[in-house]
């Protein structure tokens, strides 16, 4: 009687759930919340871990129903988060440390590039390949953004002279143009995007000097929040920044794979060759010596601090306003496991 009447319970709630369109693992496993992640910019390689992610269902596992949007440059996606008009951002986040220190309410959960990716570029064929034989060329640069900030203590480091360097100003196409018609030997990029982008365009090797390699280290992409949004989504955060975890780890594993989730979702990404080149260059970036056997994200104190040093000095935050690693970066949302 017992079993019988169970049946009929179970039959009862097949029904149920056929009638809403669902059968009940479906109805068990449907995402429970929306989220939108903006990004820094149009989709580029870096980009790849999150679409790998939600190909994989690792999102719809921790309950989110996740919505990737592209971004039109940090400080856009900052001010975005801020306004909570989005959840979670993919950000510079030097460039959350400045509106922070100013009074935003951001914060990072996690810090995925852990070395810098600003360089001095150009292409193979020029035979260019350590700061010294940069001696005498010419570099096209954008003047006043990050990496502009940060080359005078590339060359001092390097000891170079800047009046040993010829410059070109321009905008970002303006840098790529000079290269590509030899108007300049190199320019400051990303050795993830303007490296791609040169590639791209001319089918040629394009060879990068990392500042990081020469000292010069910035923390760079990671995730933000609003800090009162995250005061009152806790979970969700920890749910998202496991997920987020977890889809990083499959494209370290797997770059390739990462990149065709991408182009399958937005098959005008890119180009899966020179993207998979791109997103090498970019999983080389997430770990510093110190953080080498840690789980993505969970960025070093030390690096965080030196990054509010360089800030300070050159970056345009008051001394001030500096605070410490803590007021900027959280890593109690990350799996512990």
């Amino acid at each position: 009687m017992i079993r019988r009447d169970l049946l009929k319970a179970g039959i009862g709630m097949a029904l149920a759930a056929t009638m809403l369109g669902a059968t009940p693992a479906q109805a068990q496993d449907k995402p429970k919340d929306d989220v939108t992640l903006m990004l820094n910019w149009y989709l580029y390689s870096e980009h790849a871990p999150f679409f790998l992610g939600k190909k994989l269902g690792y999102y719809a596992e921790e309950g989110i129903n996740l919505d990737i949007q592209e971004g039109r440059g940090s400080a856009v996606t900052a001010q975005a988060v801020a306004a909570k008009s989005v959840n979670f951002g993919y950000i510079d986040v030097t460039t959350m440390i400045k509106a922070a220190a100013k009074g935003a309410p951001l914060i990072s959960t996690g810090v995925l590039f852990q070395v810098s990716p600003m360089s001095v570029m150009g292409f193979e064929e020029k035979g260019i390949k350590t700061p010294q034989d940069i001696i005498g060329k010419t570099v096209a640069i954008t003047p006043g953004d990050s990496m502009t900030q940060m080359w005078p203590i590339f060359l001092k480091s390097n000891k170079i002279d800047p009046r040993q360097i010829n410059i070109v100003s321009g905008d970002g196409q303006t840098k790529l143009n000079a290269v590509m018609t030899g108007r300049a030997d190199m320019l400051l990029g990303y050795v993830m995007d303007q490296a791609i982008k040169l590639q791209d365009a001319t089918g040629k090797p394009v060879h990068p000097i990392r500042f990081a390699d020469s000292g010069v280290n910035q923390i760079s992409s990671g995730i933000i929040v609003n800090k009162d949004w995250l005061a009152e989504h806790g979970d969700l955060t920890r749910r998202f920044m496991r997920a987020s975890t977890r889809a990083v780890e499959a494209a370290e594993k797997d770059p390739q794979a990462a990149v065709d989730a991408m182009l399958e979702a937005k098959p005008k990404a890119g180009v899966s060759e020179t993207l998979l080149v791109g997103l090498k260059r970019s999983i080389e970036l997430y770990h510093t010596p110190e953080t080498k056997n840690e789980r993505p994200f969970r960025v070093a104190t030390d690096n965080v601090d030196k990054s509010l040093d360089l800030l300070v000095e050159f970056g345009g935050v008051e001394a001030a306003q500096r605070g410490k690693p803590a007021d900027y970066v959280t890593l109690d949302y990350l799996p512990t496991n």
